[in-house]
């Protein structure tokens, strides 16, 4: 539990509409055995200055977290990342280990991981115990710039009973301590224990999540906005809203495509004048359930009609995003982008691939192989 000391006003800093930041969580692997290795603190050590300000430290030591730049658009995204993770996989290789994106390790155990040395990581260890030392999965998050906190809100609000959909599309989490879960995306199911993390209440409006976050921080609930996990929240530091809710794809277009949809949908909401409307929260935790177990193939309900309401596969809600936010991506320049997500809808996610690889080798460390080839493909 947090201390409910003293803090500031939090302020949300205005960013230019719709641009972009992507942060992408790395496992950082043996380069024989494929199982994870706590080479983080080397690694960010051993990068040369220029590659230094793209990387970051995540909780557990094999994590290595690749972000990019502030970008105007796709263009900057694609430039920045490649540029990056090519870097980034360069140094990973001089140092005998080498870069896996997916959102869960295949065989690799939760008891062998090393926690990062730092206060705040370590406080919320001691708070999670066993529920943290499970939680070794890796995240694929997407910052969108808003011009005000009343926006982001809005966002934030409007965007929830649709991020199944982004889900469904990133799902790359089906195996855990060497069990297949059955599920697509066990990172979900994860990360859904710990405190304030994944489905959260509609705010309404700035001045009422201010309000919120002063009682949180109060009553010692939080002791800064880091601490609520949410599948989106605002991010008032960077003047974003923060899209948290995918596994880490499995390939580099996979990426590219899913940002582009982000990016393009919290643009049609953000400029829709619809009214607010609450959300039965039974049905967005079908929606995500659905998105879990079944991935593409799971049921999504459309409780807002964007997607012109009802029933309807999570395969065919995709779909009917891309059409709905085509010409906000028109306008943003990123169609060839919101085209790769063609790929996924017609060969499967990442938790497709590595299911079916597992299903002709029945071998994990054959699985990661296959899986890191294809990442570039």
């Amino acid at each position: 539990m947090a201390t409910g000391k003293q803090h500031k006003p939090l302020k949300f800093n205005s960013s230019l509409s719709y641009t972009l930041g992507v942060e992408l969580e790395y496992q950082i692997l043996d380069s024989e055995s494929f199982g994870l290795v706590p080479l983080a603190p080397i690694l960010l050590r051993k990068a040369p200055s220029f590659l230094r300000p793209r990387l970051a430290r995540e909780w557990i030591q094999s994590i290595l977290e690749v972000r990019t730049d502030i970008c105007k658009g796709l263009c900057d995204v694609e430039g920045g990342l490649r540029q990056a993770c090519s870097m980034a996989e360069d140094l990973a290789a001089e140092n005998n280990s080498l870069l896996y994106a997916a959102s869960l390790h295949p065989f690799s155990l939760a008891s062998d991981q090393v926690l990062t040395r730092d206060p705040r990581y370590e406080r919320i260890m001691e708070e999670l115990q066993i529920v943290g030392r499970r939680f070794i999965s890796q995240g694929f998050h997407v910052h969108v710039g808003m011009i005000d906190g009343d926006t982001a809100i809005k966002v934030c609000d409007r965007i929830q009973p649709y991020l199944p959909l982004f889900l469904a599309l990133s799902a790359s989490s089906p195996f855990y301590e060497g069990q297949d879960t059955g599920l697509m995306s066990y990172r979900t199911k994860l990360f859904e224990s710990l405190p304030l993390a994944g489905i959260y209440k509609e705010t309404g409006d700035w001045k009422t999540f201010l309000r919120d976050m002063d009682l949180l921080l109060e009553a010692g609930v939080v002791e800064s906005i880091k601490d609520l996990w949410w599948d989106a929240r605002p991010h008032p530091g960077f003047g974003t809203v923060e899209i948290r809710a995918c596994d880490v794809p499995s390939r580099f277009t996979d990426i590219l495509g899913l940002t582009a949809l982000i990016q393009a949908s919290v643009a049609l909401l953000a400029e829709s004048n619809r009214g607010a409307v609450l959300c039965n929260q039974q049905v967005l935790r079908t929606n995500k359930w659905q998105a879990v177990r079944y991935g593409l193939e799971g049921t999504f309900y459309d409780p807002l009609g964007i997607l012109d309401g009802g029933r309807m596969t999570m395969e065919e809600g995709v779909r009917r995003l891309i059409k709905k936010v085509w010409p906000l991506a028109r306008r943003f320049g990123s169609e060839q982008w919101l085209d790769m997500l063609e790929r996924i809808l017609a060969d499967g996610s990442g938790a497709e691939y590595q299911r079916c690889c597992y299903n002709k080798r029945e071998n994990f460390r054959d699985v990661v192989q296959l899986s890191y080839e294809n990442f570039w493909k």
